[in-house]
């Protein structure tokens, strides 16, 4: 059980040159944020720079029997941070990433089970971010988040996502 003000411990990096395991991130994410255990996510997977989630409706019905329209916020803005967390773990980077301001466009009802994707608003914003990080030891990064059910998009959220300093 989580402790009220009490970090969770980071999870290791992975080795050098090699990627998280999509399944072990879920599960230490799982332990780290108690509510993704009831977000409905069956799979994470890279798509080049863009980060996939799929996901079951039943956990987010609203009362109308469509998607609650918090919970799929919740949703993209947990994809956004883990889409800037896994890239920094990429790197051998173990930093504190925190979202700084997010909008959402609701477009359609979600009546289904969905997909979020989530990749940079711009061509290079992970360039810019990395040149930030080697100049400042901090930075931040604009990214987009899509929800699809099926061909039809339902949501469109973008995010800005802040890397912090590491602690002295």
């Amino acid at each position: 059980m989580r402790e009220i003000g009490k970090p969770h411990p980071r999870l290791p990096l992975p080795a050098e040159g090699r990627e998280d395991d999509p399944q072990r991130f879920l599960a230490w994410l799982g332990e780290a944020i108690p509510l993704v255990e009831h977000l409905g996510i069956r799979e994470m997977r890279r798509d080049g720079q863009r980060l996939v989630w799929q996901l079951a409706l039943a956990p987010s019905l609203n009362d109308k029997g469509t998607g609650f329209g918090g919970a799929l916020t919740a949703q993209t803005t947990l994809l956004g941070w883990c889409w800037t967390t896994l890239w920094l773990r990429r790197r051998g980077l173990a930093r504190d990433v925190v979202v700084a301001k997010a909008t959402q466009r609701f477009l359609a009802p979600v009546t289904g089970d969905y997909r979020l994707e989530c990749e940079p608003e711009e061509e290079g914003g992970p360039e810019r971010l990395a040149e930030q990080l080697a100049e400042k030891g901090r930075g931040r990064i604009a990214l987009v988040q899509r929800l699809w059910c099926g061909e039809v998009l339902c949501l469109e959220s973008r995010g800005n996502y802040a890397v912090l300093a590491s602690p002295s």
